[in-house]
């Protein structure tokens, strides 16, 4: 199958789960012989290359130009106030026009390339994969990693939710991450017979604890000054509202009443850095909780996965929740949150001979404590929690299980 996807983020231009998904299932679909060309963006100084080939896929990253001055005149109102500002929303703009002309224009009318299906990956590609369907007539598949109604608790842009709808009905085939999204999708209007959903996965091979050396494990804990009886519970992400991490830190206190040795270590970067630290401070909490304001490379989240003890993530809103599968897949267990709209409640097993983590209540500081002593007050729970966590992902979550589910719903549509 000839496949071209559009995606905002794709390497070496990675920043967060979307960018990981991109790379993973289309380096698989490569692998079992399909032809994939992705358009993706380039970075700000424009230094990507324009057009190259990578790990057998072609990627093309059209230049930016800068279109914000004349926005103004032809956007909607909640564009203008926007916080996160105009650049971005021109940048999305360029991106997803000079895709749709390059696709259509260059490789499809000029160089004879011929395709059987357009992706596009959430609503930062969809109006790229509405023109490319319309100009060409190639069925449209979109995928919805997350909304713009929960990633933002409800606050987020008009424009932007008009864009993923447009998108949903246009496309020939809605894949979603979780079942809590395609619940969350029909409750928006998406049409429910378009639906399908595809968990993201992870590699095992790469996630795995064994292939870690004791001397990095110890560099990563000496880093952050955990002696060798501390326990070290783990967070990754971005440091916003919707992944509850001012909910872990204040979980701490009932932590330490069980578990003295316990430390938090925090990594990521957003806009609640500054809160977050005047939080702790606040709650007198610095000698126990780290933090590490970056983006860490894969190479050195997998050795922080295996020097903590326990990976806690109490999102109030996450569709599928990647970190869970990574953790789970370096054999750590995992507390969770499972309010709302969890696609980590479907990963994670809670009980049972099975369970790899616990389930808890992200708004409640006592509920996510209860969950991390419970599975950190017994050594050997702890890591029958891990092995049942690995073996888990070995079992349902690898890449080249979801990228075969995922050909199978686009043969589907391709066909027609």
């Amino acid at each position: 199958m000839r496949m071209a996807v559009l995606v905002y983020e794709f390497p070496p231009k990675i920043v967060g789960g979307l960018g990981t998904y991109a790379a993973e299932i289309t380096r698989n679909f490569v692998l079992m012989d399909h032809d994939v060309t992705v358009f993706t963006m380039n970075d700000d100084t424009g230094s990507l290359p324009t057009r190259e080939i990578w790990r057998g896929i072609e990627i093309h990253r059209p230049l930016h130009i800068d279109i914000s001055d004349s926005l103004p005149d032809v956007i909607a109102e909640d564009i203008k106030k926007w916080g996160r500002g105009i650049q971005l929303f021109s940048k999305i703009l360029v991106y997803n026009y000079l895709s749709a002309s390059k696709f259509v224009n260059e490789l499809v009318r000029k160089e004879g390339f011929k395709y059987d299906i357009v992706i596009a990956h959430d609503w930062l590609s969809a109006i790229a994969g509405i023109t490319i369907k319309k100009e060409s007539g190639l069925p449209l598949a979109f995928h919805v990693h997350s909304t713009e109604r929960g990633r933002t608790l409800g606050n987020g842009s008009e424009v932007v939710s008009n864009i993923e709808l447009h998108g949903a009905k246009a496309a020939d085939l809605i894949v979603t991450v979780s079942y809590a999204m395609k619940d969350e999708l029909v409750k928006l209007g998406f049409p429910k017979e378009k639906i399908q959903v595809c968990y993201n996965g992870v590699d095992p091979q790469k996630y795995n604890p064994e292939t870690v050396k004791a001397d990095d494990v110890k560099k990563i804990r000496d880093f952050y000054g955990l002696e060798d009886d501390d326990l070290m519970i783990f967070f990754i992400g971005r440091l916003v509202g919707v992944k509850g991490v001012d909910k872990l830190i204040m979980a701490m206190p009932y932590v330490l009443q069980k578990l003295p040795k316990a430390k938090l270590i925090i990594v990521g970067l957003g806009d609640l850095q500054d809160y977050l630290v005047n939080l702790v401070k606040t709650m007198k909490l610095q000698d126990c909780v780290k933090f590490r304001f970056e983006f860490i490379p894969e190479e050195e989240r997998i050795l922080h996965y295996a020097a903590c003890d326990i990976a806690a993530f109490p999102s109030l809103y996450e569709p599928f929740g990647i970190v869970a599968l990574e953790a789970m897949s370096m054999e750590r267990p995992v507390v969770v949150g499972a309010a709302g709209v969890s696609g980590m409640r479907e990963i994670v097993i809670p009980c049972g001979d099975e369970q790899c983590g616990f389930h808890v209540n992200p708004s409640n500081p006592a509920d996510i404590a209860w969950g991390i002593t419970s599975a950190l007050e017994n050594p050997e729970k702890g890591k029958w929690l891990g092995k049942n966590g690995r073996r888990r992902v070995l079992n349902e979550f690898t890449w080249e299980k979801i990228a075969k589910k995922t050909l199978t719903l686009y043969e589907q549509v391709a066909k027609h």
